[in-house]
């Protein structure tokens, strides 16, 4: 049996903007101005929002909320969302609300990210929500937390996070 053979095709098709002409643009904004540019469309989603399907809905200063269709183009082959869109939100969420706190021209990168799942995912789990919410923000380090819940607001994973400022 080949993997045609399995069922009927599907198609995702996917466009984006240049993410390093976006990125350059952004070190213009501080942190929240880049943030909320993403949300009201100004500023074009970086690719891989594009690609699994991630929207920010919403942030403020050390707080950004990230949304996605937990669809079965997000599977692993045992038949569920894979885990590490789930990590992937989670690293969004916390690295945006972290990024909410930057001054123009400020860049961070995640140095540490610990992910605990509780619940599955699947196609019929719906619209699934990141919250990240910085718990320290120094010159050098800031670190957050983040927790992903379905639309009834259950938990489905948590983590914490580490950013590198610089």
């Amino acid at each position: 049996m080949s993997v045609a053979d399995v069922g009927a095709a599907r198609v995702r098709t996917t466009t984006w903007e240049d993410p390093v002409a976006t990125a350059q643009r952004g070190l213009k904004l501080d942190g929240a101005e880049y943030i909320a540019g993403l949300i009201a469309g100004d500023i074009a989603p970086p690719p891989i929002a594009v690609t699994l399907g991630f929207e920010v809905v919403e942030a403020s200063e050390g707080r950004a909320v990230f949304a996605c269709e937990a669809g079965e183009h997000l599977y692993n082959p045992i038949g569920s969302v894979h885990g590490g869109v789930a990590a992937t939100l989670l690293d969004s969420a916390t690295g945006c609300a972290v990024h909410t706190t930057l001054p123009a021209g400020v860049g961070y990168a995640t140095s540490d990210l610990h992910v605990t799942f509780v619940r599955p995912i699947g196609r019929d789990t719906g619209r699934i929500v990141c919250t990240g919410e910085v718990l320290h923000a120094g010159r050098r380090m800031a670190s957050a937390e983040g927790r992903l819940v379905d639309s009834r607001g259950r938990l489905l994973a948590h983590a914490t996070a580490t950013c590198l400022i610089g």
